[in-house]
């Protein structure tokens, strides 16, 4: 349905044009947009007219007009005035609506296409069939899932659709409560670089404009129109990967996602099978503020003892002291890149099984 917003916009320019006060109802007489506070109740005249054969009618000194959208009553229109310029001026306005309802209801019927790609409702056939239909071109797209900290509200989606709804080939969709779907075509956009770009344009318009935080995650380029669904899972893994491993990244990118993209889909099974290897017995206690600093200084310097030592304003022999300590608990030497690199995934693995274990809850 046409937005209330958009209804009101339109009356208020017909009326600074014309000079004359309208209103508009829906087909059950409910009050949908007016230039005027002080309306009268026509919700029982609006009714009335509706099951009438008339197309206008004068009433209570004001002039009363249907609006039909393919072929039914959608609208009832009421300007405030008797005299022939009104129903002149209520004639055009009609006319007005009616695209609007019209383009809107293209716009929808186009989205709502788009919708069923991501979701792989459409057999390939009937998906390319409506495309024409649409005239949808087929170019190179990728999904960009737009995730808000807190529930969306209307002005979100409003926001995003002015950043891309002017382009034909891009379709800004709602899925659910939390999440914006924005299917870009990119086939000016040469690489990964202006990708992100773009991702961290929308971080930043949405936070300034609308004070609010949100978790941009977008798949991989795809050309044929079945292929949209791909880049779609694509995107909302980057968003589910990125808030267990990379939780500080507000834009994710399927394609970097790198080994944290592995370890997601791994089974859960084999996750605590590989702990268990791993650490034998129990897990270790490591996770001190102390601990966990200083093996993440350590792994960000290369196992560099030097460097990390200085970053952490300590001497190199406390530096060593306090590695040769926690490889007496997890019984893994980290100055080795061996045991480095194992000790690192484990730590992974644990943080997926809990995020897993958070989500069954």
């Amino acid at each position: 349905m046409l937005s209330n917003h958009k209804i009101q916009m339109a009356l208020e320019e017909i009326k600074d044009i014309a000079r004359m006060e309208m209103a508009l109802y829906n087909e059950s007489g409910k009050l949908l947009a007016a230039t005027f506070r002080d309306h009268d109740d026509f919700e029982t005249v609006v009714v009335d007219f509706v099951s009438s054969m008339a197309e206008s009618q004068t009433l209570a000194d004001s002039h009363f007009f249907k609006v039909m959208v393919d072929g039914e009553v959608h609208y009832i229109l009421v300007v405030k005035s008797s005299t022939e310029e009104a129903y002149m001026v209520g004639k055009l306005a009609v006319c007005q609506i009616r695209h609007l309802a019209e383009a809107y209801r293209e716009q929808f019927d186009r989205n709502n296409f788009m919708q069923n790609i991501l979701l792989g409702n459409l057999l390939i056939v009937d998906m390319y069939n409506k495309a024409r239909k649409f005239h949808i071109e087929q170019v190179e797209r990728v999904v960009f899932v737009i995730e808000v900290e807190s529930k969306k509200d209307a002005y979100i989606m409003e926001l995003v659709k002015s950043m891309f709804g002017a382009s034909a080939k891009d379709f800004v969709i709602e899925i659910d409560e939390q999440s914006i779907i924005v299917v870009k075509d990119v086939s000016e956009l040469s690489d990964e670089g202006a990708l992100e770009k773009v991702a961290e344009m929308m971080v930043d318009n949405l936070h300034s404009e609308a004070m609010v935080r949100v978790r941009v995650g977008y798949g991989n380029r795809v050309k044929n129109l079945q292929d949209i669904a791909k880049s779609y899972q694509e995107a909302k893994m980057a968003i589910e990967v990125g808030k267990i491993f990379y939780v500080d990244k507000e834009t994710l990118s399927y394609s970097r996602l790198g080994i944290g993209r592995l370890i997601y889909q791994i089974p859960m099974s084999l996750c605590e099978m590989f702990i268990r290897e791993i650490f034998e017995e129990e897990i270790p206690d490591v996770f001190s503020e102390e601990n966990m600093i200083t093996i993440q200084k350590f792994f960000e310097n290369n196992l560099n003892i030097s460097e990390t030592a200085r970053q952490l304003f300590v001497h190199r022999n406390t530096l060593v002291y306090r590695l040769e300590r926690l490889e007496k608990i997890i019984g893994l030497d980290i100055r080795k890149f061996e045991d480095a690199m194992t000790f690192k995934i484990a730590m992974m693995v644990l943080s997926n099984m809990s995020y897993q274990k958070g989500l069954k809850q």
